[in-house]
């Protein structure tokens, strides 16, 4: 018996260490679907500008939740009811692990020698085109890495609800995330770092006023590209154009 209680916490701990390695691929695999799913749409859409690019992708977005919720509920993805019965795996620190490793190398690839090409698109498509970087390419790149770390942050969001449907990945939640990139500040990863814990921490408060939810956002994304456009923490490029141009 002292023998057998000795092995027990060695196999919980392997057991331990083998489920987060199948949560931790499972995540990963969720990572390469979306950003697979990424390239498929940014291939032919990120040719667009502007607004266009926007509709195409908020279109997109609509397609496939309206496709899962008419599809057969007796289906692997549940229909429109979605997938439940999911583990409830995701905590703080896996949330906070995935977010450091994001942060990170986010800012290695912007930092990078090839990154400087994402900044150059980003200030100015036709000089960046001019001097014979392939616009298509990096806004691609962009694009299909976003979509991974998205696949990723999916995953958490799932183990964390462990219950995910098609309506809860509505035009509302593409709006949050303008939101929190708006108040922020473009290109500002501190800036939408903070942007993201003030409306979370505000969509606590207004919990009990969800259906004013919506109009308190407005208001607040209203005022900030009219009082300051910048964002809560504007980027140092933003910062050195306004200079410039002053």
């Amino acid at each position: 018996l002292q023998l057998g209680s000795q092995w027990v916490p060695t196999l919980g701990g392997s057991a331990t260490f083998q489920g987060s390695m199948v949560f931790i691929l499972a995540l990963v695999v969720g990572g390469i679907c979306a950003a697979i799913c990424g390239w498929i749409v940014g291939m032919p859409s990120l040719r667009l500008k502007g607004d266009y690019l926007a509709i195409v992708t908020l279109g997109f977005n609509e397609i496939v939740r309206v496709i899962f919720q008419n599809t057969s509920g007796e289906g692997i993805f549940g229909g429109p009811l979605g997938l439940r019965g999911i583990p409830p795996i995701t905590t703080f620190f896996w949330v906070f692990t995935l977010a450091a490793i994001c942060i990170y190398v986010v800012g290695a690839m912007v930092n990078s020698t090839y990154g400087r090409g994402f900044l150059a698109v980003r200030d100015d498509e036709v000089a960046a085109g001019s001097m014979g970087i392939n616009i298509v390419r990096y806004k691609v790149t962009a694009f299909v890495t976003g979509a991974f770390f998205a696949g990723l942050a999916g995953g958490l969001y799932a183990h964390l609800r462990t219950t995910i449907a098609p309506d809860g990945f509505n035009f509302l939640k593409s709006f949050d995330i303008v939101v929190i990139v708006i108040l922020g500040g473009m290109g500002s990863t501190t800036g939408v770092i903070v942007a993201a814990i003030v409306l979370t921490v505000l969509n606590e408060f207004l919990r009990d006023a969800e259906q004013y939810r919506m109009i308190v956002f407005s208001l607040l994304l209203i005022i900030m590209m009219i009082v300051r456009p910048q964002g809560l923490i504007p980027s140092i490029a933003f910062l050195k154009r306004k200079k410039k141009n002053a």
